[in-house]
């Protein structure tokens, strides 16, 4: 019985895989202000021509590799990862079947394994890549996000100088940019995002993109005047971008303003099907005392992200490993038992990469207590020590707030407006000092 109920999966199996290597992917019809431009308009005419290309000779590989960068290039403007990753990659081994050693074709393929977080994938597909053309900026970018992602901080920078070096353009001056900040040269990943917008046109979604980043930068260094100004300005210049709506929305949460929060979320998550616009505005709900529609937001998210990823589980095509993503919406849900799971599911993949290793610490530690006395301070070590505490407590107005680090501040500003204090350096010991200094 056993047997032949596995054989009938495997056939299965191959049954649809075999449906899935006959089907034509095409565009689909983008939402809201985003299908009203001339961009979309363009798109749509180069998708029609490569697909009739196809039909007349579906082995034309420049083709197939164009088709192939369109499909993700349109994922990453409509936040439809799922569906165009799957896309793209079905035409992009349509070419590497025919000739396995095509350079755009591998180039495209770790891209969109990075996309679907397969990052020690991507890593490997991109070294090969690089064997064959060693000179090429757009796949050393590639080796920059992989060898991020894998935790080999020194091979980012060495692949970043790389790039830099052959194509100093946009997408090597926000790779610069991240890697500063990452090693929390602040200023210095201000400068390099300034360059990458002004290296691109106004209203490319690459441009705004990185627009988009360079007000994510003022915030983390709480200068919420010029991230508010980046933001308008990427909204203007990309009607019906989600991604300055949401820095608006955390705008609005900073000014305790939290129906605008929730009118910003709400608008950029009827754009894009994107499980942070959902949390964040579960938090928002929360915030403005909405309990029950922040619970029901939150637990539709988790159902749907726990579905997604059992079904890529059980169809690799499907891609995206979400372990990470599922660790932290559980922390907000308060299930700490399933958050350290998919935790230590990330952390088996990567267990180099920093933010994975604090999901890791951080999650274990999670113990949330009801506090009833009013303190003038409270001390936050971590962003879960954050998530902890504010989701069993509320703090007075005048409770002043110390950081540990910029993450932890970062984490703060979601839950409440008080005042910050952030340690100048790392350490429980330098955090303690800035307390006494500030009391004394």
């Amino acid at each position: 019985m056993f047997i032949v109920a596995a054989g009938f999966v495997v056939i299965k199996y191959k049954t649809v895989q075999a449906k899935k290597s006959t089907l034509v992917y095409s565009l689909l019809e983008r939402r809201g202000a985003q299908s009203q431009t001339e961009e979309w308009l363009i798109t749509k005419k180069a998708a029609e021509k490569f697909i009739k290309t196809l039909e007349a000779n579906p082995y034309d590989k420049k083709s197939l590799v164009s088709l192939s960068n369109l499909l993700i290039m349109e994922g990453r403007a409509t936040g439809n990862y799922t569906y165009y990753d799957m896309a793209a990659m079905k035409y992009i081994n349509d070419v590497l079947n025919m000739e396995p050693n095509n350079f755009e074709a591998l180039t495209l393929k770790a891209l969109v394994q990075l996309s679907q977080h397969h990052f020690a994938d991507g890593l490997n597909t991109a070294e090969t890549a690089r064997k064959i053309i060693p000179y090429n900026a757009f796949v050393y970018g590639v080796l920059v996000d992989a060898n991020v992602e894998m935790g080999r901080y020194d091979s980012a920078v060495s692949a970043a100088d790389q790039m830099l070096s052959i194509r100093p353009d946009l997408r090597s001056y926000a790779r610069a940019s991240y890697l500063r900040e990452i090693h929390g040269d602040y200023e210095g990943a201000i400068e390099a995002m300034k360059m990458a917008v002004d290296a691109g046109a106004a209203g490319d979604e690459s441009t705004e993109w990185s627009r988009v980043q360079l007000g994510q930068l003022y915030e983390n260094i709480g200068d919420l005047k010029n991230a508010s100004m980046q933001y308008i300005f990427a909204e203007n210049e990309r009607p019906g971008y989600p991604y300055p709506l949401a820095g608006l929305a955390r705008i609005a949460i900073a000014e305790k303003d939290y129906d605008k929060a929730i009118a910003y979320y709400q608008q950029a998550d009827s754009i894009v099907n994107n499980s942070t616009f959902k949390e964040a505005l579960a938090t928002a709900y929360k915030l403005a005392g909405k309990n029950a529609a922040a619970k029901t937001l939150m637990d539709n998210a988790i159902r749907d992200m726990a579905a997604n990823a059992k079904a890529a589980a059980m169809d690799e095509s499907l891609g995206h490993y979400s372990d990470k993503e599922l660790s932290e919406i559980y922390v907000k849900a308060g299930d700490f038992d399933k958050a350290l799971e998919h935790a230590l599911a990330e952390y088996n993949r990567r267990p180099d990469n920093i933010e994975v290793n604090e999901i890791v610490v951080y999650q274990t530690i999670a113990t949330p207590h009801k506090i009833d006395k009013l303190y003038y301070g409270i001390l936050f070590f971590s962003p879960s020590a954050v998530q902890s505490f504010f989701s069993k407590n509320k703090v007075a107005d005048k409770t002043i707030l110390f950081a540990i680090g910029n993450t932890t501040a970062n984490e703060i500003k979601k839950y409440s407006t008080n005042k910050i204090i952030i340690s100048d350096e790392p350490g429980k010991e330098n955090l303690v000092q800035k307390v006494m200094e500030y009391f004394t």
